[in-house]
């Protein structure tokens, strides 16, 4: 135990320096402006494995001698344990060396006297066996509910070590952004690199397409979303599409898989023609730029970028989106906007550049590099206008689509946890609230009757025991006042 208690605090070290240095996979961008700004300790950092602590080599050799101690130490436990239920309390020949003894006349002779006592300590849930067949003493034990109890709570921990490795090792985690009117596939590439999965997650997506019909957003009269849910179908690959609602705090569970509700936020159309060549079509998600200290985020335009890398030069397109003109104007004045709740008459601003995008893969992110462009035209464009940019380039504003952000993961060790949770709960129940005594009774024959001896001690809780004890006895003794060499 003692060294599990050890593997146990290491564990807990290397949780914290997984929570205070970034992780591959969830802080990709302040891993690169550390190899930029402190590359040595970004070098020392990454040869020890402290950017993916939980995927280390030393991460999983502590985590797997925690397992094996546990069960170095709760399998001899239980085999004890187990032994103890099996038999029953073995007898004593001296009584008046435990802690506890007293010793009381009766009426009755030996054989009722013993026959009663077995009676009174049966009622108070004793486990009780006569010693070696003998009708003139007994011998009893309870609360072994305590040791099993223990027991149960120390197993229940080595079952949420073994959840936390099925769930997080074979399961995933993304979030998927999903437009109005479009049709999602649970797949990898469809995060958009936004996913981290278990280290022994092999690639075994489920496949699942939700379709999404409708996204409704509820404000509260300061502003802020109040509600915000996802209606539309889901389908499991071989399975017939069903309806599905998804909310905050209401998550849907389709094919082993939960789906969250995240986020929101807008997506105009934004359309390109090269003369009269469609060369861009589609809804672009748009997001808002962190706010200065003390902004209101509300109150921000909301931003997307449209890449046109086929184009000679190629060029990139900024685009903000504002709830109406107004809204555009006192931003440009004041600095202050309106928060776009509902749109009124929305209007959308561009910033042309020219140059090359230096695009190393598919882009996603709503930033544009520009170390390698210049400006070269501005203007706005309103909800179903058009304009046009120069060079027969025309943009246009067809429609605007708001879209939903849902948080997809899958955790095989859910379950495990859950009863994990529950035994823990029992077992502390169990082991908080009882305790080991044993008490042995002998009945000797008298003139007058039947002297009963009792002994007995307790492993926990001694004080309690005593009050306990003094009551027993008045109850094997049958009530009776009389008292002799009581200590």
């Amino acid at each position: 135990m003692r060294t599990a208690l050890v593997l146990l605090l290491l564990l807990a070290a290397a949780s914290v320096v997984g929570s205070l240095i970034p992780q591959h996979g969830v802080a990709d961008p302040r891993i690169a402006a550390m190899e930029l700004d402190h590359p040595l300790r970004h070098d020392i950092y990454e040869s020890l494995g402290f950017f993916d602590v939980y995927g280390s080599v030393w991460f999983t050799l502590i985590y797997g001698l925690l397992l094996v101690s546990l069960v170095a130490c709760l399998f001899p436990r239980t085999r004890a344990l187990l032994r103890s239920i099996r038999s029953r309390p073995q007898p004593v020949h001296e009584l008046d060396g435990f802690r506890h003894y007293a010793e009381r006349e009766v009426a009755a002779d030996p054989a009722r006297a013993i026959a009663r006592a077995r009676r009174v300590l049966r009622r108070r849930f004793f486990r009780v066996s006569k010693t070696n067949g003998a009708t003139r003493a007994l011998a009893a034990e309870k609360g072994i509910a305590r040791e099993a109890g223990s027991l149960i709570f120390h197993w229940s921990f080595f079952l949420i070590l073994i959840g936390i490795a099925l769930g997080k090792g074979t399961g995933f985690a993304g979030n998927a952004v999903i437009v109005e009117g479009d049709t999602w596939t649970e797949a990898h590439a469809n995060y958009d690199g936004n996913i981290v999965e278990g280290r022994f997650f092999n690639e075994a997506h489920t496949g699942l397409q939700l379709d999404v019909r409708d996204f409704q957003v509820t404000y509260r009269d300061g502003g802020s979303a109040e509600d915000f849910v996802t209606r539309g179908e889901v389908t499991v690959p071989g399975n017939r599409a069903e309806p599905v609602e998804i909310s905050v705090n209401h998550p849907a569970a389709v094919g082993g898989v939960k789906l969250y509700q995240f986020g929101f936020g807008w997506a105009p159309i934004v359309e390109v023609r090269d003369g009269s060549e469609l060369i861009a079509s589609r809804p672009v998600p748009f997001s808002q730029l962190a706010p200065p200290r003390g902004a209101d985020p509300r109150a921000l335009p909301w931003n997307g970028v449209v890449r046109l890398p086929s184009l000679r030069p190629q060029v990139g397109i900024e685009l903000s989106l504002w709830p109406d003109s107004s809204a555009l104007v006192q931003f440009l004045e004041t600095g202050e906007s309106s928060p776009m709740l509902r749109p009124v008459d929305p209007v959308m601003t561009y910033v042309v550049y020219r140059g090359a995008l230096r695009l190393k893969s598919v882009e996603t992110s709503n930033e544009l590099d520009k170390s390698a462009l210049q400006v070269w035209k501005r203007g706005a464009v309103g909800l179903g206008g058009s304009e046009e940019i120069g060079n027969g380039l025309t943009i246009s504003f067809p429609e605007l689509r708001e879209y939903t952000v849902l948080h997809v993961s899958r955790d095989r060790g859910v379950m495990i946890m859950l009863v994990a949770a529950v035994l823990v709960l029992a077992g502390l129940i169990a082991a908080l609230y009882s305790s080991r005594r044993k008490l042995w009774v002998q009945a000797e024959p008298v003139a007058t009757g039947t002297v009963l001896k009792v002994g007995g001690f307790a492993l926990q809780r001694r004080m309690q025991f005593e009050e306990e004890f003094s009551r027993l006895v008045d109850e094997l003794a049958g009530g009776s006042e009389e008292r002799a060499g009581i200590r």
